[in-house]
């Protein structure tokens, strides 16, 4: 589907002081961080966009290219433009080859238990993960990932609210083994772009217990936040395996 410019308000003048340009860019960005654009879907042409704001396509190009250098649009050569597509999932097998044989491929995507969701109140250190300016209630869930039946990753999730509250509304079961597509369809959440912190620590003996280690064992501890489109951080994750499982790969030319 091609999206043509918002329809919600007919073109208006920018406001005092604020380029022709700024000023189509700023009420499509509003499009994009409100779901008004959906990820993935291709933006009208310049020409058309032009025509419907009465503005010069140099000014469209403008605010476009203003866009594109924020990533939230993206320029596919002889395809066209489109809204950035949200992240469907960064795995976080890619940071560990589990050898023992049995389980599946690492290609796979895990299978996942939620353990526990719950609402609670954000510690200073979560609270500063998702730029909260005062403590508040945040949804924690605790999610075993396993390959073949296999527990392999332990993780803890701190989602903000109210955004992340219609997970509350639906079984588990509901959400899939993604938990990124779901955040999309039912709360309508779309994570662009998100950190990894890598990190060494021990396992303690609960969450040892969870993944069928011994307590003080070696973990790999990733830490992750993860952003809207608008840029607001609406996820924090510690997921923690088997540090002896750990590879990292980087190629550098």
């Amino acid at each position: 589907m091609t999206l043509d410019a918002p329809l919600l308000a007919p073109p208006s003048a920018p406001a005092r002081g604020l380029a022709r340009y700024a000023g189509l860019a700023a009420q499509w960005r509003d499009a994009i961080t409100s779901g008004r654009w959906a990820p993935g879907s291709a933006v009208a042409a310049e020409q058309r966009l032009a025509e419907q704001h009465s503005a010069a396509l140099g000014t469209v190009r403008q605010a476009l290219a203003l866009l594109a250098a924020e990533g939230l649009i993206e320029r596919r050569h002889g395809h066209g433009t489109f809204v950035a597509s949200a992240i469907v999932g960064a795995p976080m097998l890619r940071f560990f080859r589990f050898g023992d044989g049995a389980q599946a491929p690492n290609s796979a995507v895990p299978q996942s238990v939620v353990l526990q969701r719950r609402v609670v109140k954000a510690s200073a250190a979560v609270a500063r993960a998702l730029s909260l300016s005062q403590p508040q209630d945040v949804l924690r869930l605790d999610r075993l990932r396993l390959l073949a039946g296999a527990p392999r990753l332990l993780e803890r999730i701190w989602l903000r609210l109210p955004e992340c509250a219609a997970l509350l509304q639906h079984p588990s079961a509901d959400w899939g083994d993604l938990l990124y597509p779901a955040l999309a369809r039912l709360c309508g959440v779309h994570v662009h772009r998100a950190q990894d912190d890598i990190q060494f620590a021990e396992l303690s003996k609960p969450d040892a217990s969870h993944l069928g280690l011994p307590a003080g064992h070696p973990c790999a501890l990733v830490q992750r936040r993860a952003f809207d489109l608008s840029g607001q951080a609406v996820e924090l994750r510690h997921t923690r395996g088997d540090a002896r499982a750990f590879r990292y790969t980087v190629e550098i030319r």
